[in-house]
């Protein structure tokens, strides 16, 4: 029997194309950057790739491997030039004392959010997103070099053969094997265990977020004691100090309740496959205007972490206006 003869890959076709498969593409990308911003403009830029790159298509491959080759090497460019992004927690112990002054140091390269709002919401998607986007794994990551983190994405998460990865890197077979090697060890190193996801109870979740949200609304110390975790810890990008323990971190938000109480709304989301809370606080007008994005972590039934992105461009990417008004 001969081999199929695909039909060329036009302009309109390679349009159609990078539609269905953009969401996926951005989320390789940010599983690759640790920034959702960096991720868009990877996307971006892969499809003006793949458009320069059309006449060169000879359908050796799918198109979809096609385009996360294009993607995979255009983050790699990238972050050549470019530092690991971390969390507060990734730049030293916790802070002991809760009524410390917390600085902010917008020159560190950040960790950032992903809204699951952004994506798609097919349940093969949702499942595979959820596992390989948690906050902790995206900031494991970034202690890869670059290669061996593509490596290992496009084995773990995308299933890629050896072969497929070593032409995507243009390394040998046996290199790919040493980078997974590596890069495999490194995670183990790191110990994600206490931050893996349990299988979603949404009812579960959805309860213990709400009892968070009317808590920290009230300034009701006492309340958000009772879902969280003895070891809770605390953070806020771009913020370079954090907190661990319910010693530290309950003092801590009872000296800060009294600028929120009453001046802050927040909202139930998602991101990275987790509760979140899209935050809104009110200006010297007496507008509550977006501000950030708060990102917990759900372990046997409390929250063991949680973690504050301020910018109002992340709630507006979650789906939320830039100005609440109910």
């Amino acid at each position: 029997m001969s081999a199929e003869v695909l039909p060329p890959l036009t302009s309109v076709r390679l349009h159609d194309e990078f539609g269905l498969l953009r969401d996926g593409l951005v989320v390789h990308c940010y599983r690759m950057t640790g920034s959702y911003q960096d991720a868009e403009d990877a996307v971006q830029e892969t499809y003006l790739r793949a458009v320069r790159g059309l006449a060169g298509f000879e359908g050796r491959s799918s198109v979809k491997t096609w385009l996360y080759r294009i993607a995979t090497n255009t983050c790699i460019t990238a972050l050549n030039h470019r530092s690991r992004r971390v969390l507060p927690s990734g730049l030293g112990a916790p802070e002991s004392d809760p009524s410390v002054r917390v600085p902010g140091d917008e020159s560190i390269a950040w960790l950032s959010p992903l809204p699951d709002a952004v994506l798609s919401h097919r349940p093969e998607d949702v499942v595979v997103r959820r596992e390989s986007v948690r906050l902790a794994l995206i900031a494991a990551l970034q202690y890869l070099p670059v290669r061996q983190r593509a490596a290992l994405l496009l084995r773990e998460v995308l299933s890629w053969s050896a072969a497929e990865i070593a032409e995507t890197l243009d390394v040998s077979v046996a290199a790919v094997k040493s980078l997974l090697q590596r890069a495999r060890r490194r995670l183990d190193e790191l110990d994600l265990e206490g931050e893996r996801l349990e299988p979603p109870d949404f009812e579960l979740e959805r309860v213990l977020l709400d009892r968070y949200i009317t808590a920290f609304e009230a300034g009701d110390a006492a309340a958000i004691r009772e879902v969280i975790h003895d070891d809770f810890s605390l953070e806020a990008v771009p913020h370079t100090s954090w907190f661990k323990g319910v010693h530290v971190c309950i003092p801590f938000l009872e000296r800060n309740f009294a600028s929120t109480r009453g001046n802050v709304r927040l909202l139930p989301t998602r991101a990275n496959g987790q509760p979140a809370m899209a935050g809104y606080r009110r200006d010297a007008s007496g507008v509550l205007r977006a501000d950030c994005l708060w990102v917990l972590t759900l372990v046997d039934g409390r929250f063991s972490r949680s973690t504050k992105f301020e910018g109002p461009e992340l709630v507006t990417a979650a789906g939320f206006p830039p100005v609440w008004n109910r």
